[in-house]
């Protein structure tokens, strides 16, 4: 089977979550299938920076404007489909600019747009949670038969174990979707000597609004905004910290999550859309709109080390149970069910 996948997403040193899933999904395929031709594709904002990128033996390269020709399959990584192959599967992985305000009107039209259109020409959806499945057979009128789930998976590290830090972490880009400023006047609860560090880029919708609330927080001096940051720099983090908040109104999956749990961080999530779904039994679940829930949560776990440690062993049992060997078999199982 020749497959062409859009591999726009995949280049980079540092990438976000579609870039991490693109990559994975990408090498992965090659390597478990060495016997099988496969494209790797790049609009032309990425093209040239590709090729500081070395390929599987089984891939080449290839400039991506509409669909590629002369394939068996084209696989969209990024719900984002522009004509017909001869069989297309497309990955989704969320939905959240056309349930809320998290975007512009003009932003949330183009979003719609796309996402109906690789959803009608595409044969088999890949969606990352069944949240997001669900989404797409609500949202989208797209029949529950086309819709197969296949979770992320997650890089186990290896870092030795170090005493950590009196340190809540939150990973993510600060917009009004991640919910930071409910989680700045909820850290307010916790007792002195905890520090707070909010790693991610503050240009999302609605971070001014976020950032106002930590800049008027009466803990301000034990807030560190840090901004976007390496990987290398995130990995510390993760070693370092003793709680990870992830409040986020809305998630398609949760990478940062899955990351913290892997690491033996406890974790503490909303108790909606896809986060149940990946943190299981291995965290604590609040409403991400009760401040004083969220508060309470974060100042028991911050007073308990016996449940620290509780909830760090389960994560790490949960995670090991995301695999990207996992993500990789079950696409290619979908592109069986194409031939």
């Amino acid at each position: 089977m020749s497959v062409a996948l859009d591999a726009t997403y995949s280049v980079g040193r540092n990438l976000t979550g579609v870039g991490v899933y693109s990559r994975e999904i990408l090498f992965g395929l090659a390597h478990a299938h060495p016997e099988e031709r496969f494209l790797f594709c790049y609009r032309s904002q990425r093209f040239l920076r590709s090729w500081g990128q070395a390929l599987p033996r089984n891939a080449s390269r290839r400039l991506l404007r509409g669909v590629p020709a002369g394939v068996d399959l084209f696989h969209s990584l990024n719900q984002r489909v522009e004509g017909r192959a001869r069989r297309t599967v497309s990955t989704f992985h969320d939905l959240f600019v056309m349930t809320g305000d998290y975007s512009t009107p003009e932003f949330r039209a183009r979003f719609t747009q796309q996402a109906r259109g690789a959803a009608e020409r595409s044969d088999l959806i890949i969606a990352v949670s069944d949240f997001t499945a669900g989404q797409v057979e609500s949202l989208l009128g797209v029949e529950r038969s086309r819709i197969r789930t296949v979770h992320h998976g997650v890089r186990m590290p290896s870092a030795a174990v170090q005493p950590r830090e009196n340190l809540i972490l939150f990973v993510g880009a600060i917009q009004r979707r991640k919910n930071v400023a409910r989680l700045v006047r909820a850290f307010e609860r916790v007792p002195a000597g905890w520090r707070m560090a909010l790693a991610g880029s503050a240009d999302g919708f609605g971070a001014a609004e976020e950032l106002a609330a930590v800049e008027s927080s009466s803990r301000r001096a034990d807030i560190d905004v840090l901004g976007y940051v390496s990987a290398a720099e995130l990995e510390a983090l993760y070693i370092r910290a003793s709680i990870f908040a992830f409040p986020s109104l809305d998630e398609g999956f949760g990478m940062p999550v899955l990351d913290a749990m892997a690491h033996g961080v406890p974790v503490i999530v909303a108790e909606r859309s896809a986060l149940p779904e990946v943190v299981g039994d291995a965290g604590l679940l609040v409403d991400p709109l009760d401040v004083d829930a969220l508060g309470d949560a974060l100042a028991c776990l911050a007073a308990d080390e016996a449940m620290r440690s509780d909830l760090a062993e389960r994560g790490l049992r949960r995670a090991r149970s995301f695999t990207w060997d996992a993500a990789v078999e079950g696409t290619w199982m979908a592109y069986e069910e194409c031939r």
